[in-house]
């Protein structure tokens, strides 16, 4: 009670006119709030549904730009706004976050925690954040470095900061934070560099710490926090606990008003491979699951488990979307859940009862649910045990972080699903080594004859990428719309019949919702991954989403624009709209230097540790999307510094780590080699284009002289 006084009375002094506090009643009526989007996914039910439809299927062709606000990084813009009585707030790389005009975009204030940038090395995809809480007159954020930290929401100020974690092991927290009930919900990342997944709740008013959920048990001999840890144990074998266990809830927590449940989505085992993990087999509760738990108290209620014993990286911390749908002639409240292993799971929000799980992607770990058990049916070689195996979907999910929507209005959950598979070839547990601060997967990435069993594979089935509208009653698709390429963002649904994403070529489009026919297409000169938000100002509707790309699969597989990488953005959008975006001039890309004495063993070492060490920030075979430097296009001045940087931390305090705890000189002598020859070969490749290209403008040029000469020697003769 006393925290909640103190609340009001500050709320009456900071907030600015017009403004008012975000209460537990506000965030409850949020989904009738047409003119707000109060929470991550708008309201408790995170269904990312705006009733607004002042822009339809019929006028959507008029809209057009309102503004756009330039952030000061290319690192990575995953947030989800949040809109509050006219203003949008929003967080950025680092950490940063900044409070805008909803209607112009101009700048209100910059906050900055001052995140240590040597943190970059235990962030599994960047140093992003994707989102804030509101409560009162507060802004929550969880920090890359543990903290939880509330900003005042007027002025920008940090009102009060918590660790969250332990400093000194490898978490991070990347995930938005929510709210309920007066406490702030927080989780963490980091299950790849040896960590145990865990949920911490605070006092939202004071940053008190109230509970902890662990979602995987510790070591049985310093005892178990509560009966559901010593039941999980049961299901785990060997010395798991030196491996830290996984389990992290990196992003999707949900309350639930309607039953006072908190849905916690759970990660994956760490390390992925079962067998390094947990050697003698179980179901290693409560990996790739969700966990309801006792928002007041954190105490267990309830589990389902989607992939027993995981081991494909399939985590189950995709978001978790609360619907009422018609369920065997009766309306049925219902978790609607599309996460990584590519089976849409339709599971009772009361008990947790698996209901539906139906594949919504290729799908071949699996061949379905036993519908009695709750339990999949893995199909024979795919667990990569002793031989390689191709597997759908890839470790990067059926579906990833992307946020969906589903809309009250069709009835559909609509999934930016990702069709694309992963060769699997494990490390034999005699020889793994478990390195701290590094990543730690339990199978190999480029082992002798990896890339051509790849290929191979690929040949039969290339990725592919959708925005598909899934109808859970029927338990199938109801349209499907092909993007070009891979890794595309996250989905609004709004009440015009429209439905918003943005994609990884550099687009942001409108779908017809109940039919999937495209709309309306801006060009956004760079890739949109986050989800989009909609909002009303002075009657006006607003579309607004960020815009910069980054992320686990455009970081690792690159992705090469026609021109730079301009700071990533907010654009904002309304019928009428007239504004622009500037221009982004072309990347320099100097020529590279001489290429070092080096065997082709050399190349092939150096290709080795540069995919294993380097690939997750640069991209794989060193071919990167440009929200973190590609080294195919370093400065002269770089490759002069290379090992200083690698191996001395030269640029640790500007987000690049060191890593002269698992290489020595000779070592980046060899990924330096590999480094400039793939800059050669890029080079000469960009040589032949602009001669090709050269060649066929002057032969452009020719025709149209030939024409024009021909044209005059007609007109000549007559």
């Amino acid at each position: 009670m006393r925290s909640l006084l103190l609340l009001s009375f500050t709320c009456l002094l900071s907030l600015p006119t017009g403004a008012a506090p975000v209460t537990d009643e506000r965030l409850l009526a949020a989904g009738s709030d047409a003119d707000n989007w109060l929470s991550h996914g708008r309201d408790y039910s995170e269904q990312r549904y705006s009733p607004l439809a002042e822009i339809t299927t019929d006028n959507v062709g008029e809209l057009g730009l309102a503004w756009h606000f330039d952030t000061d990084t290319r690192l990575g813009l995953q947030t989800t706004p949040l809109v509050i009585d006219g203003v949008l707030y929003f967080s950025g790389a680092w950490n940063t976050a900044w409070a805008l005009d909803a209607a112009t975009g101009e700048l209100l204030w910059k906050f900055d925690p001052q995140v240590a940038r040597s943190k970059s090395i235990t962030a599994c995809c960047g140093a992003i954040n994707r989102g804030l809480a509101a409560w009162g007159d507060l802004l929550f954020m969880g920090a890359l470095d543990g903290r939880l930290i509330a900003i005042d929401r007027a002025t920008g100020q940090m009102r009060w900061s918590v660790q969250t974690t332990d400093p000194a092991k490898p978490y991070a927290i990347t995930g938005a934070p929510r709210v309920a009930r007066g406490k702030v919900f927080i989780g963490n990342s980091g299950a790849e560099f040896g960590t145990r997944g865990y949920v911490s709740a605070y006092d939202a008013a004071t940053g008190e710490f109230v509970w902890r959920f662990y979602t995987v048990p510790g070591n049985p001999a310093e005892g178990f926090e509560n009966e559901a840890m010593a039941r999980a144990a049961k299901t785990w074998s060997g010395e798991w606990w030196r491996y830290g266990g996984g389990g992290t809830v990196w992003d999707s927590i949900v309350y639930d008003p309607e039953f006072n449940q908190l849905y916690l989505g759970v990660g994956n085992g760490a390390p992925h491979n079962r067998r390094i993990r947990s050697p003698g087999g179980g179901d290693n509760l409560f990996l790739t699951s969700i966990v309801a738990v006792d928002p007041d108290t954190g105490e267990y209620l309830w589990h389902y488990q989607q992939v027993p014993g995981e081991t494909w990286d399939y985590t189950a911390s995709q978001q978790m979307t609360l619907a009422e749908i018609p369920w065997e002639g009766e309306p049925r409240k219902v978790i609607l859940h599309a996460p990584k292993a590519g089976f849409v799971y339709i599971i009772d929000r009361a008990t947790g009862k698996l209901l539906s799980a139906e594949p919504y992607t290729t799908v071949t770990w699996a061949s379905g649910y036993d519908m009695d058990s709750g339990r999949p049916q893995e199909n024979p070689g795919q667990d990569y045990d002793g031989e390689p195996a191709m597997v759908f979907p890839s470790a990067m999910g059926g579906h990833n972080w992307h946020p969906m929507a589903y809309s009250p209005d069709t009835g559909l959950l609509y999934i930016p699903e990702l069709d694309m598979g992963m060769l699997y070839d494990e490390v034999a547990p005699v020889d793994y080594q478990h390195l701290k601060r590094h990543y730690n997967t339990g199978y190999e990435f480029n082992q002798e004859g990896y890339s051509q069993r790849f290929t191979q594979a690929m040949l039969r089935h290339l990725p592919k990428a959708h925005l598909l509208a899934w109808d859970p009653v029927s338990q199938k698709p109801a349209w499907k719309l092909p993007h070009p390429n891979i890794h595309n963002g996250g989905v609004l649904a709004t009440g015009g019949n429209l439905v918003f994403q943005g994609t990884s070529d550099g687009r942001f489009i409108a779908v017809q919702a109940d039919n999937g026919e495209l709309r309306w297409n801006f060009e956004t000169l760079n890739s949109v991954m986050a989800g989009p938000v909609s909002y009303r100002v002075n009657g006006e509707q607003y579309v607004a989403v960020a815009v910069g790309r980054g992320g686990a699969l455009t970081m690792n597989t690159g992705r090469s624009f026609p021109t730079g990488n301009p700071n990533n953005r907010i654009v904002a959008f309304k019928l009428g709209g007239d504004a622009s975006l500037p221009a982004t001039p072309a990347p320099e890309r100097p020529a590279p230097p001489p290429q070092p004495e080096a065997t082709a063993e050399d190349l092939a070492e150096g290709r080795a540790a540069f995919n294993r060490y380097c690939a997750r920030c640069h991209g794989a075979d060193v071919s990167g999307d440009g929200s973190i430097p590609d080294l195919r296009y370093l400065a002269p001045v770089w490759h002069e510094n290379f090992a200083a940087v690698v191996l001395d931390g030269l640029m640790e305090r500007a987000g690049m780590p060191r890593f002269d705890d698992v290489l020595d000189a000779a070592q980046v002598e060899q990924i330096h080699a590999y480094v400039i020859a793939r800059a050669h070969e890029d080079y000469d490749l960009r040589q032949e284009e602009g001669w090709l290209s050269a060649m066929k403008d002057y032969a452009t040029d020719i025709s149209a002289r030939v024409a024009a000469w021909l044209v005059r020697f007609q007109a000549g003769r007559e």
